[in-house]
């Protein structure tokens, strides 16, 4: 929805300079907001506005989705306080319902609605919140900054401290020009190396830049300079053990929670690959919608790759309206140094930079400002082939061998996920293979225990929280405000996946299908679809460019290499490493290449 930048100076004041300053590095992201800007420098000690003496800076770059009039830009002010804003808060209509009947607003913005719910219950009421959000709210009556993150990571928040400074910034870019130095964070880019993760905690790629933890406010009063971390929500799980209830409750949430993204003032579609989830959500919503709703799919050329007889079978029988475009996979080469730029930091694949070209085809070939996403549901229904495997091992653990037995069978007969995986996408999450060395890596840190569960829902927990919700959020809110475009979520509805967690293994895995229960609620699904067997990304050929239309690329980048004068890879043993690769070493994934090919590179851009 929108960029932000502030600042808090705790012990002295900022002058001009630094406002002009803060300015600039608010409108760094404007393609976050290209639709106003706004900005605040106060003092809360003489309770005035005053760019040229000030403590505290509020900087926005609006996206108007929600409210489309003046009164909707940011800062917004009310009874004293002041906040920025990026997110939606999807429930304000009820929220204003059931707590402020009666009660004057100045603006139609669920904005609004959370200075309301501080007033009315504090920090701690933003856990009635059911969005995206990232927030600052400052509170001139109790000289109080209120720091806020929504749960599961959607909406990115950085933070920077320098003496007795706090910086706050949507986007690293923003915070990159007040390092005192540019150090690469080498643990973190040990674990990206080593293991390929990215944003599981709360470390970025920049020593001194971290995020904004989720689930949590950051509370920082002015007048005492303490800082308090308070968390707002956490999971509250219960077993659901009847199956005829669980099938009609997960249904109605999930339509609910659909429904509540649809409010926009501004056109809204979806993203349609052809699979399970982001047909489910295009079904659902396209009957929700109170206008007219598009859906968009990008298409492979190759038949053999292509989704679109999928998108055709949705599409044709719902008669849903949607539009096909065509990604040509080698442009995708002609722009890793333009996402690089974007996402900040290393990605993991190429497959980022399709993502950022899907958006840019949809913004210039629509009026679309919002779409819905199906990311999360692999998360929360156990979409994932690694789920299966675990699953087995459990049944094994609890001597539930017939159950073991016939999901073996039925996965084997239905051709489901025995047939499907393939070792090196599950590799890092078996901890013997984790010892494997990379002769050419120089650094040397603690592994991320990303094995060490003990149950599935566990297994779902960390990846909510730690391994794969946050990067794939992080990479789809780059990728989208890029372009101007808003993504939301449904799966990510926390009454969502505080219900797909307590459900047990057997609504998500059954006779060898993964995401069963969505599978059998989401009855509108033409049957071609709801019971596919497999799911295929965008495929590019990564593995061929690395081998062969990058070889020379690659040889040329390492020459000189940023990494290597840094100490964090010898990079000859790298390129003995990769001639191995070439030479068809089987042990060697195409992804432990790029993976330090999209490093330097991201080195080299900003050192």
């Amino acid at each position: 929805m929108c960029g932000l930048f502030a600042a808090v100076n705790l012990e002295n004041t900022f002058g001009k300079k630094e406002n002009d300053l803060f300015i600039s590095l608010s409108d760094l992201v404007s393609y976050r907001g290209p639709d106003n800007s706004g900005y605040l420098a106060y003092n809360s000690g003489r309770k005035e506005i005053n760019p040229d003496n000030f403590n505290v800076f509020l900087g926005h770059r609006r996206l108007s989705i929600i409210d489309l009039s003046e009164q909707g830009n940011q800062p917004l002010f009310r009874d004293g306080i002041y906040i920025i804003f990026n997110g939606e808060i999807f429930n304000y209509l009820e929220l204003k319902n059931e707590y402020f009947t009666g009660e004057s607003f100045c603006t139609k913005t669920d904005t609004e609605v959370i200075i309301k719910i501080y007033q009315k219950f504090g920090p701690e009421g933003f856990r009635y919140l059911n969005g995206m959000w990232s927030f600052i709210l400052f509170d001139t009556i109790n000289n109080k900054l209120v720091v806020s993150r929504d749960r599961f990571s959607i909406k990115p928040l950085f933070t920077y401290s320098q003496g007795n400074c706090i910086y706050f910034a949507s986007e690293m870019k923003q915070l990159i020009p007040l390092l005192k130095s540019k150090d690469i964070n080498n643990d973190v880019m040990f674990k990206y190396l080593k293991q390929g993760l990215v944003d599981y905690n709360n470390n970025s790629f920049w020593e001194g830049i971290n995020k904004i933890a989720p689930k949590e406010n950051m509370i920082i009063n002015i007048l005492s300079k303490k800082i308090d971390h308070i968390p707002y929500w956490d999971y509250s799980i219960n077993e659901i053990k009847n199956k005829d209830n669980a099938l009609e409750e997960f249904r109605s949430i999930f339509i609910d929670s659909i429904k509540i993204r649809l409010r926009s003032d501004v056109n809204i579609g979806a993203l349609l690959s052809g699979g399970l989830d982001s047909s489910a959500i295009s079904v659902l919503a396209d009957n929700l919608a109170e206008k007219k709703f598009e859906t968009y799919s990008i298409i492979s050329r190759d038949k053999k790759y292509s989704e679109e007889k999928f998108i055709d079978i949705l599409a044709g029988q719902k008669n849903i309206s949607n539009h096909k475009l065509i990604l040509e996979p080698e442009q995708i080469l002609a722009h890793i140094d333009e996402v690089i730029g974007h996402q900040d930091e290393p990605f993991g694949s190429f497959s980022i930079i399709a993502q950022y070209l899907i958006f840019q085809l949809i913004k210039e070939n629509s009026d679309i400002k919002v779409v819905l996403s199906g990311q999360g549901g692999d998360e929360l229904l156990m979409g994932y082939l690694k789920y299966f495997f675990f699953y087995l091992k459990q049944l094994v653990k609890k001597n539930e061998y017939l159950t073991f037995s016939k999901e073996v069978l039925s996965s084997l007969l239905h051709r489901t996920v025995l047939t499907q995986f393939k070792f090196n996408l599950g590799k890092r999450y078996i901890r013997s293979n984790q010892q494997n060395n990379l002769p050419f890596l120089l650094v040397d840190y603690d592994l991320e225990r990303i094995w060490d569960v003990t149950t599935i829902r566990n297994r779902q927990e960390r990846d909510i929280d730690h391994y794969s919700v946050p990067n794939l959020n992080r990479y789809e809110d780059r990728n989208s405000m890029a372009h101007s475009i808003e993504s939301r979520t449904p799966f990510l509805d926390h009454r969502l996946v505080n219900f797909c967690l307590s459900l047990g293994e057997q609504y998500k895995i059954k006779n060898g299908w993964t995401k069963y229960i969505l599978r059998k609620s989401i009855t509108e699904l033409p049957g071609k679809i709801s019971w596919r067997r497999d799911k295929r990304n965008f495929l590019i050929p990564e593995n061929y460019w690395i081998k062969s239309e990058l070889r020379n690329k690659i040889k040329d980048e390492f020459r000189n290499s940023i990494l290597h004068q840094k100490g964090i890879i010898d990079k000859n043993m790298f390129m003995k490493y990769y001639d191995s690769f070439i030479n068809g070493n089987p042990s060697i994934h195409y992804t432990d290449i790029s993976r330090v090919y999209i490093a330097e590179l991201w080195a080299k851009k900003y050192h």
